[in-house]
């Protein structure tokens, strides 16, 4: 199940690296073990516009807020930086239907006037790996941010936010 199926058009076709059997069509063995990101969508939230997004330019690190901007190493480098969080939504399919399986965030900031940024690359990468493995690592995102990212997921697909994890939902503060 592909996030975006939601009977909306897709701009051009799919992103997949290797999928399905890697050793069919003679290809014997190259790319076994590849991680194929069919499932997987990059969230951008915005904290001040109160906002979350889909931006798949993110997958490659070229997200619309990315563009144009030189990133730094150091978050005291930027300290004007607006604040987004990049999320990481694998889906996936259990006996009960569509589901959020991995849902995890990676923090960054931008100030566009002097065209810098903060984020570290090893995180994003990581945590993109960690939510194709579904796990869900929210915890740590502000309040404000968790609310933006709740109401963006059960929005966009109902069906899927109910057949979440217990500890998604416990993580974003949904729970009672």
């Amino acid at each position: 199940m592909d996030l975006f199926d939601n009977n909306k058009p897709k701009k051009g076709g799919s992103f997949t690296i290797l999928s399905n059997n890697s050793t069919e069509n003679n290809h014997k063995g190259f790319g076994m073990g590849t991680l194929s990101l069919d499932n997987i969508s990059p969230v951008i939230v915005d904290v001040e516009a109160e906002e979350a997004y889909i931006d798949m330019g993110a997958l490659h690190a070229k997200s619309a807020i990315e563009k144009r901007i030189k990133f730094l190493p150091n978050k005291e480098e930027v300290p004007n930086g607006r604040p987004y969080w990049l999320v990481w939504v694998t889906v996936d399919r259990n006996e009960t239907g569509p589901y959020y399986a991995g849902v995890t965030a990676c923090e960054m900031t931008v100030d566009e006037e002097i065209r810098r940024g903060y984020k570290s690359l090893p995180e994003h990468v990581n945590r993109m790996d960690k939510s194709l493995k579904r796990h869900i690592m929210v915890a740590h995102m502000d309040e404000k941010s968790k609310k933006i990212l709740e109401g963006f997921l059960k929005e966009f697909n109902e069906e899927m936010w109910n057949g979440s994890s217990v500890q998604l939902k416990e993580d974003l503060h949904t729970l009672d």
